[in-house]
């Protein structure tokens, strides 16, 4: 390990706000926004970007490195810990209007950005255990169908009309949002219901995954609901939601207006580095594990986090992911930066 490599230490400050939040309430209850939405779009108009990639003949090494690995996997007791600790601490505290809001928004972020951000990488990996911490990881978004959409679903149909996680140009955030929540649960279920029935078993079987989830879900909320009654109940639930809106909105920014062309066989081309927006900002980088360099890894799913290339020819924001996200809020604003950038580059409904 390089001292370089510790940089992705920075990743913890968030989890690290948001609990200071939580302990302080009051003013400070936002914890992990402060810093997501505030100190980070700030510093990165300050700080230079990096388009360096590592040498190819370190990438295997570097994949090996099972410190990156460690820095996921304690995600999973941090995660639930700082669950656990907010549910507590409603039940033991009457709090205002104004500080339940901040909470469901701080515990929200740490579940969107700290939990469904590094599901999304295990998910992608081949060994068990990694995919059962990438479930694991989920579950408090109550958004366990995700391992199933992603990564059979937008992977296959990105950048196409098929793939509900990819925005059209000109549709606002809130019309994606509807669009991309109801359309990847209900392809979960059509692709359990396919890998079912090529091994001979109807889609309501024991083994379909989604009936599984749903389970799971029931039995997470239910233990909530039993022991922290209707307000935990409520906490739990609304923070879940404000978590995979987080992950909705950064698939809109990801690959919004971008399209692959319908071959004349009448498949898509290939995934190209064309096809995913991408930030080379360096804080928002380490704070997302990469999820940045979406190009690459949509060109190779399976690279890890800390090999990920940056492309010359993928599309980039002028601004990071958490500017980007902000932006995105209030369409007038979002349609008015990434539109013209879209036609100068040749790359609206490609």
């Amino acid at each position: 390990m390089e001292w370089r490599d510790l940089k992705y230490l920075i990743a913890y400050v968030a989890p690290l706000a948001g609990i200071w939040g939580l302990s302080q309430g009051g003013w400070a209850s936002p914890g992990s926004i402060y810093v997501a939405f505030i100190l980070i779009p700030v510093l990165e108009q300050v700080l230079p970007q990096s388009t360096a990639n590592l040498a190819a003949d370190l990438e295997a090494t570097q994949s090996r490195r099972r410190f990156f690995d460690w820095l996921l996997y304690l995600h999973v007791p941090i995660l639930y810990g700082i669950v656990a600790y907010a549910l507590n601490k409603q039940a033991a505290q009457h709090w205002s209007p104004g500080v339940w809001i901040a909470t469901i928004f701080n515990l929200g972020l740490i579940i969107g950005a700290f939990g469904i951000n590094v599901a999304h990488e295990l998910g992608h990996r081949a060994s068990k255990f990694d995919q059962i911490l990438a479930r694991i990881l989920l579950l408090p978004a109550l958004y366990l169908h995700f391992v199933i959409e992603h990564n059979r679903g937008h992977h296959k149909n990105v950048a196409t009309d098929a793939d509900p996680a990819s925005a059209r140009q000109g549709e606002t955030l809130y019309a994606f949002w509807v669009r991309s929540v109801t359309g990847s649960y209900l392809n979960a279920w059509k692709l359990e219901a396919q890998r079912l029935r090529k091994n001979g078993l109807p889609a309501l079987h024991w083994r379909n995954e989604m009936l599984q989830f749903q389970v799971l879900q029931f039995l997470y909320l239910a233990g909530i609901a039993y022991f922290f009654q209707w307000k935990g109940l409520l906490l739990a639930v609304a923070s879940a939601v404000v978590g995979f809106l987080l992950l909705e909105v950064v698939n809109y920014i990801e690959h919004y207006g971008l399209r692959r062309k319908l071959l004349p066989s009448g498949k898509y081309e290939p995934v190209k580095p064309i096809h995913s927006w991408n930030s080379d900002h360096e804080l928002g980088r380490i704070f997302l594990y990469e999820l940045t360099r979406h190009s690459d890894h949509h060109y190779k799913a399976t690279r890890k986090y800390q090999v990920l290339r940056h492309w010359e020819e993928s599309p980039q924001l002028p601004y990071g992911y958490p500017t980007s996200i902000l932006l995105a809020l209030i369409p007038p604003l979002w349609f008015n930066m990434i539109n013209p950038l879209l036609i100068s580059q040749g790359l609206d409904r490609v």
